[in-house]
């Protein structure tokens, strides 16, 4: 079963805000049933902290995360998927990162760990979520 992590649930398990500790231990879980992997538009939101994409790297292999390069196809899902958001007159509150993540876990992740913000069940409800 692999795990796809949203920049919501990595930062606030990196800056230890309100609730990474379950967090935390929902991932320990999900590591022990398959691999917890983070795409590059997860790496740039949160890599911001780090000196260098070296430490950075260490640090999430420490966590357990894998980085995991975004597929073509995923990338024309998330295309394809914000046109229609924004043909429906989603505002630009979600930008295209935000569906590039979800994509990416549709396509090479079975699940996707995030804090849900209601347009992942909208646009993206056959996406299973740990949530």
């Amino acid at each position: 079963m692999r795990t796809a992590i949203d920049s919501s649930v990595l930062l606030l398990i990196l800056k230890r805000q309100t609730g990474w500790q379950r967090w935390r231990a929902s991932l320990e879980q999900a590591a022990s049933e398959g691999p917890l992997l983070i795409c590059p538009v997860v790496f740039a939101e949160c890599s911001t902290g780090f000196d260098s994409s070296d430490t950075a790297l260490r640090r999430f292999d420490a966590l357990q995360f894998q980085f995991d390069a975004i597929l073509p196809e995923a990338a024309f899902l998330a295309g394809q998927t914000f046109l229609r958001y924004r043909r429906e007159g989603g505002p630009r509150l979600h930008l295209i990162p935000d569906f590039l993540i979800a994509a990416h876990a549709s396509i090479q992740a079975d699940r996707l760990a995030a804090v849900d913000r209601g347009y992942l069940r909208r646009y993206f409800g056959s996406l299973p979520l740990l949530a």
